[in-house]
């Protein structure tokens, strides 16, 4: 079975949600990720911290550096992600759709490259 990545997305200085909203969140998203955990889909998922506590490694001319923040300046950063099984595109769609659903938030999916042969 193929891996693919679902990725949530945060929008930089958008509105909180109430505490009720976000507490109904995390239920739903506890939800989702025991049906995806029941179902065989599930391999890896969590939360990120915001954007702001990322820091970033990187050689430049033989130097190695570190910089706080995230790496790109962007709006929109990587709030948390699950990784799950699915058979085809079709199919983790359709766990996209929970998962957006779920978190209230946009998912993006992308496949993992396949693996060499050994």
């Amino acid at each position: 079975m193929k891996q693919y990545m679902l990725s949530v997305h945060m929008v930089e200085g958008a509105e909180m949600p109430s505490s009720e909203t976000i507490e109904q969140m995390y239920a739903d998203v506890d939800a989702f990720n025991a049906k995806m955990q029941a179902e065989g889909a599930w391999v890896f998922g969590g939360g990120l911290h915001p954007a702001d506590t990322a820091t970033v490694v990187r050689m430049q001319d033989g130097e190695l550096l570190t910089t706080d923040g995230p790496f790109a300046e962007a709006k929109e950063q990587l709030g948390g992600f699950w990784v799950i099984k699915a058979p085809d595109l079709d199919a983790a769609l359709a766990w996209a759709a929970g998962a957006t659903k779920a978190c209230q938030s946009p998912v993006e999916v992308r496949p993992f490259q396949d693996e060499a042969a050994d």
